[in-house]
């Protein structure tokens, strides 16, 4: 239909420009043909009638012809304008839709794709820079803690007690940033792609009761009572990297929960999907920090974080391994009133 009106658009248009040139071209020769005093015959008069209303027909076209070709390049200028910006770093590139063409023009498409382009390219450096100034702020302070201290064993005075002090800031701090680079190697090798994902069958209540049992000195230590209910099944996923992910749970549900708090680990089997509720009493996360919690260096609390040596990557690890394997992670929590992290893993993967 549309095409149809196009046609009809079109074979309007010719037969106007006939009409309005047929009309200026018998005005103008007649009032030659009286200025200068000649005549022809009808026949002459005729066919020089219409070739000149056939030049001007055709001068027309050529001159829209050149229009349309002064807007193509200029459209092409500003096309390869905004590719050599793109190139230089620049990705506040944006092409304005001054051409008037159709949504579903090839033009407006490549407009689009290239405005479209340069707004995710500016993201991905926002996030480039934003992860390098992290890295570099999560460094900068063990290597601050390392070189001062190392300055301070230098002085001949400090006593024995003082001197193992602070090496074992030293050695601390050591750990810290040996914990922060496997954690980045990690995280990088995960997001491309290329970490080896070995897939097996195993029990996967056997696994968290081992890594509840791992924990024990630290719950033990805070005499935390535990309320753990397993359903025994198998699941098929990569053991080592979901060991990762039950270990980090529960080691900071045993972190953030004050002496004598309580921790539970349930785990059931919904049809073909293993759930897994990890859930604590301990200080909580408020609800302006759950939405951010999974992110990169994301830390609901910096100072208490760095007391006890967290850099912010650990649940960005457990969100990524559980992606891999196609399942979902889910937080609630309330300010001192505790957490609950709700994991669903599908029982057959792949």
């Amino acid at each position: 239909m549309k095409k149809a009106i196009h046609i009809l658009k079109v074979v309007c248009s010719f037969w106007v420009l006939v009409f309005i040139y047929s009309a200026l071209v018998n005005f103008g020769f007649r009032y030659i043909s009286d200025a200068l005093n000649f005549h022809l015959t009808d026949f002459s008069e005729g066919f020089i009638k219409t070739i000149l209303t056939i030049l001007l027909f055709f001068l027309t076209i050529w001159l829209v012809s050149l229009a349309g070709v002064s807007r193509r390049m200029e459209f092409l200028t500003s096309i390869i304008d905004a590719m050599k910006r793109i190139s230089a770093g620049d990705f506040n590139v944006r092409l304005n839709h001054q051409f008037g063409h159709a949504k579903n023009h090839p033009f407006e498409k490549f407009v689009e794709g290239i405005n479209d382009m340069a707004v995710e390219l500016k993201e991905l450096e926002e996030m480039r820079q934003e992860f390098i100034s992290n890295v570099s702020h999560e460094i900068q302070s063990p290597l601050a803690s390392i070189s001062g201290f190392a300055r301070v064993l230098k002085r001949s005075e400090l006593t024995a007690e003082e001197r193992n002090h602070y090496l074992n800031i030293i050695e601390t701090e050591s750990l810290r940033l040996g914990h922060l680079s496997d954690n980045l190697l990690k995280l990088t090798s995960m997001e491309s792609d290329r970490y080896p994902f070995e897939l097996k069958t195993y029990r996967l209540d056997k696994q968290i009761r081992k890594v509840l049992l791992s924990c024990e000195p630290q719950w033990v230590a805070k005499s935390l009572q535990l309320d753990i209910s397993l359903d025994e099944f198998e699941v098929h996923a990569d053991e080592e990297l979901m060991d990762q992910v039950w270990l980090n749970l529960i080691t900071n549900s045993i972190k953030f929960t004050p002496d004598g708090g309580m921790l539970a680990v349930k785990l059931r089997k919904q049809n073909e999907v293993a759930e897994v509720r990890i859930s604590d009493t301990g200080i909580g996360i408020s609800s302006d920090h759950q939405e951010h919690i999974f992110e990169r260096f994301y830390k609901v609390d910096p100072s208490r974080n760095r007391a006890l040596g967290g850099s912010g990557l650990g649940l960005s690890i457990v969100k990524k391994i559980i992606d891999m394997h196609e399942g979902s992670i889910m937080v609630e929590s309330e300010t001192d009133e505790g957490t609950v992290f709700t994991i669903h893993l599908p029982i057959s993967n792949g």
